[in-house]
Formats: structure tokens, C-alpha cells, sequence
């Protein structure tokens, strides 16, 4: 696997929803590589840390600015 590879799955390996082929060689990935080992517990962290945070409200015109922004955004076909 490549660190790009590892990037693009590691939502996917959190949630625990890889084929069990693909979470064998996401895991061996990190053992090998120090970038990726240091990029997965840096996320991992932030996990454990914004769960703990109290949601803070939007402003009324801040959240109808957002869904604006969201129900107006290009989408590709």
C-alpha cells in the first residue's frame, strides 16, 4: 500500500469498514512507514479530542449562509 492509498482508506479504517485484505495491508503500512504511523495517530488524537468539545451553536444568519452556500454549489455530474 502507499502512503496516498493510506490517506484515502483511513476513514474507512476507522470506521472499521475495510475487507479484511485491505485492513491487513493498511495495517502493515504504518509498520513500515514512520510518516503514515505519525499521520494516523495525529488522526486518531483528534478523534479522541473533538469528541470531548461541546457543540457550539451557529449564528441564525451564519447557518443560513451555509446552507446556502451548500444548496447553490456546483455539482459535478
Amino acid at each position: 500500500m502507499t502512503c496516498a492509498e493510506l490517506v484515502e482508506l483511513v476513514t474507512a479504517f476507522l470506521e472499521g469498514t475495510l475487507d479484511s485484505e485491505t485492513e491487513r495491508r493498511f495495517v502493515e503500512h504504518p509498520a513500515l512507514c514512520e510518516g503514515c504511523e505519525i499521520y494516523l495517530e495525529q488522526l486518531r488524537r483528534t478523534i479522541d479530542e473533538v469528541g470531548h468539545l461541546p457543540p457550539e451553536p451557529l449564528a441564525p444568519e451564519t447557518r443560513n449562509r451555509l446552507l446556502h452556500t451548500f444548496r447553490t454549489f456546483p455539482r459535478n455530474s
